[in-house]
């Protein structure tokens, strides 16, 4: 009888796709963290850095937009919450927040754009799919801003919750669906309908 031998590369086939991803959500991720700096108190405009170069221009303009697409949002449900020069939304009440480079969207951007580059597939495909995934992460994050800002009017406790907990979790999830959908509806779909029309 022939000894058996252990193919690990078989094994892991498949998940060889829910390893990468994880594995790219990780090092993404990681690299950001240790590399894009920037002060995140909500009481100074920081400057955000990258090996100690100056990138604060796109966060310092994307914060500003996140809070008037937020204010915006907010308007059409009927909020009167009001937005100060300095990013501040507020209420009657005196509760606000104040929108930072870190509220952009621009880090989960970053990482949902390298979780499909390196995914499998062609790029001729990425080149539309990616833009589309970057415009959902953007709408996204505008919901959860606008979620947590109307939910701090009247429970302010709820703010590291909902900011540090809840949505922060709900963004990777939403990522993970965008991958999945990648994975099986993009790249493996069209070769399973070629296998099908051949069995056929």
């Amino acid at each position: 009888m022939a000894p058996t031998t252990f193919d690990f590369q078989k094994k892991l086939e498949p998940i060889r796709g829910v390893l990468i991803f994880f594995i790219t959500l990780l090092v993404a991720n990681l690299f950001w963290k240790y590399n894009v700096l920037g002060d995140e108190s909500p009481t100074v405009d920081s400057m955000v850095t990258f090996w100690g170069f100056n990138i604060s221009a796109p966060f310092v303009w994307m914060a500003h937009h996140v809070a008037h697409a937020t204010i915006a949002f907010l308007h059409f449900f009927g909020s009167s919450a009001t937005l100060t020069d300095t990013n501040n939304i507020q209420f009657a009440n005196g509760n606000s927040v104040r929108i930072i480079w870190a509220c952009t969207g621009m880090k989960q951007a970053y990482i949902c754009f390298c979780i499909i580059a390196f995914s499998r597939g062609p790029w001729r495909k990425k080149a539309w799919f990616i833009p589309l995934s970057l415009l959902l992460v953007y709408a996204f994050n505008i919901f959860r801003i606008a979620f947590i800002v109307a939910c701090i009017q009247n429970h302010p406790n709820w703010f590291h919750f909902l900011h540090v907990h809840v949505f922060k979790y709900i963004f990777y999830g939403i990522i993970f669906l965008m991958w999945v959908y990648w994975e099986e509806m993009i790249v493996d779909r069209p070769r399973k309908l070629m296998q099908a029309k051949v069995k056929s």
